[in-house]
């Protein structure tokens, strides 16, 4: 472990959850361990000044007047648990599962929400032994937090469900015997402060997020290819024209697209074509592309400060021994920067589907229609266009904002809620598609810059062309496509395509 983040709660940043997203080693800092028993110790206090306290000594949600005498303390917070382990359909990815013991980690270790270090020492052991508890993607509203995948999370723990343990799937119970560990028993308020909390809503939206980092690399490479197959004017990039609107994104994405670009004999060839202007989804690249990358850098910086946010409810302040019933568990905040996500990236497919477009239609593009030379009996790559159009429209519908939603749950007591775990799957949705879009881009593009050779593109655009042509080869004539474009969405998801570019 000498090698693992440390993670301090009061310091956390982009590139930090970056790296716990892609699966480095991690630990809670020793700091944060003494605020996790101090905080404890301001429970113990309460419990027994027999004060009454949400949570601690009470029912929860419209039960929360009913007083629970001492001695069935711990029964309140095992059946809190088993009643909210109630989740359904597919099980969320277990790097997911892992970035949301990772969160939960971050948030108990702020020392406000009155667990004992031996529940930290649990969900430090399931990031140790790379098991990961099997949690169900629906079930959340989003508010008081994300109850039913944490109930999941922390049912796994007590010996309840299934645990991932490195890939092999068993009982939960059967799973903490392999492991060494003993189920989990619970105090006083630490079932409500493991399950309320924004942390499963969070981890679906970050791996939205890094996930989108990777495919928006990709989309300004398959972009400045297009330019270059379609014999595009780099005029719309220079940086001249950037610096006078101001947006940041813009000024990036144009500096991005011109950087590939350079060096390309291509450009360089048609350098006095009569050619004015290019159709806008070329030229407007920086205006339509980097309005979505200042889009994602913003949620970048929403679901960095969640990551390490107080989330659950009540909080615990040792100054006064006070346990004070808020709001932090509404997940508002990620839930708008889940629909942020999911619209940024939704434009990012959409304007690469039409350059696409214009690549495969000759009044616009000047090339084979199609992109093959032997029309009629080949039909090219008329249906992956067709295949992009069908992602594009998927995704105009799911990039419908979840976050302006609501319904009401616990008989009314929580009346508004935030459906930020909906808008982060939604996004991450969105990404993968916008995947499957830009890798018939990249097709065409790669086929479109074959047509002008030994004309060649510019040295870096050329690594990215024998990265396409190492996966799916020139389309000489018709044949089973299915596979490559599956494969190339793959590596777009996988990254590389632009190694030094971040969104935050």
């Amino acid at each position: 472990m000498s090698s693992a983040i440390v993670l301090d709660p009061e310091s956390v940043d982009f590139a930090t959850l970056r790296r716990l997203w892609r699966g480095a080693p991690a630990r809670l800092d020793n700091g944060a361990r003494e605020r996790i028993a101090a905080s404890a110790e301001v429970v113990d206090r309460i419990v027994a000044g027999g004060e009454t306290v949400y949570g601690v000594n009470t029912g929860f949600g419209l039960l929360a007047n009913t007083r629970i005498p001492s001695e069935r303390l711990a029964e309140l917070q095992r059946n809190l648990i088993l009643s909210h382990a109630c989740g359904l359909g597919d099980p969320l990815p277990r790097h997911v599962v892992r970035l949301m013991i990772a969160l939960k980690l971050l948030g108990l270790g702020r020392g406000y929400s009155g667990v004992r270090p031996e529940v930290i020492d649990a969900l430090q052991a399931l990031i140790d032994h790379d098991a990961m508890p099997v949690v169900p993607a629906q079930g959340s509203v989003g508010a008081s937090g994300d109850l039913a995948p944490l109930a999941h999370l922390i049912a796994a723990l007590m010996g309840f469900g299934q645990i991932d343990v490195a890939g092999a799937i068993m009982p939960a119970a059967d799973a903490l015997v392999r492991l060494g560990m003993a189920p989990l028993e619970l105090g006083p308020k630490e079932g409500l402060a493991l399950i309320n909390g924004t942390q499963a809503s969070t981890a679906i939206a970050l791996d939205a997020l890094f996930a989108a980092e990777r495919v928006f690399g990709a989309a300004l490479v398959a972009g400045a290819m297009s330019v270059d197959a379609l014999k595009g004017s780099i005029k719309p990039f220079d940086p001249r024209i950037s610096a006078l609107r101001g947006q940041p994104g813009q000024i990036r994405v144009a500096a991005q697209i011109a950087a590939l670009l350079d060096g390309s004999a291509i450009i360089a060839s048609h350098a006095r074509c009569g050619r004015v202007q290019d159709p806008y989804s070329f030229r407007c690249q920086p205006q339509v592309m980097g309005a979505s990358l200042d889009l994602l850098a913003n949620a970048a910086r929403t679901l960095t400060i969640e990551a390490a946010a107080v989330t659950d409810n009540p909080i615990v302040f040792g100054e006064d021994d006070s346990a004070i019933s808020g709001g932090n568990f509404h997940a508002q905040p990620v839930a708008f920067a889940g629909d942020t996500i999911a619209i940024a990236m939704c434009e990012v497919g959409s304007i690469s589907e039409r350059r696409t477009a214009v690549l495969v239609d000759p009044k616009m593009s000047g090339l084979p229609a199609f992109l093959t030379e032997d029309g009629g009996v080949n039909s090219g790559l008329m249906i992956p266009q067709v295949t992009a159009a069908a992602l594009v429209s998927e995704n105009k519908s799911l990039a419908f904002p979840a976050s302006v939603d609501s319904i009401p749950t616990s008989a009314g007591q929580e009346d508004h809620v935030s459906m930020a775990p909906i808008a982060a799957r939604k996004a991450a949705s969105i990404v993968r598609n916008v995947a499957g879009v830009l890798a018939v881009e990249l097709i065409a593009a790669a086929q479109g810059i074959d047509f002008h050779a030994p004309v060649a593109t510019s040295e870096r655009l050329g690594a990215a062309h024998a990265r396409v042509r190492g996966i799916t080869a020139r389309l000489a004539q018709d044949r089973y496509l299915a596979d490559e474009m599956r494969a190339l969405q793959a590596a777009i998801l996988d990254g590389g395509w632009l190694d030094d570019f971040t969104i935050a």
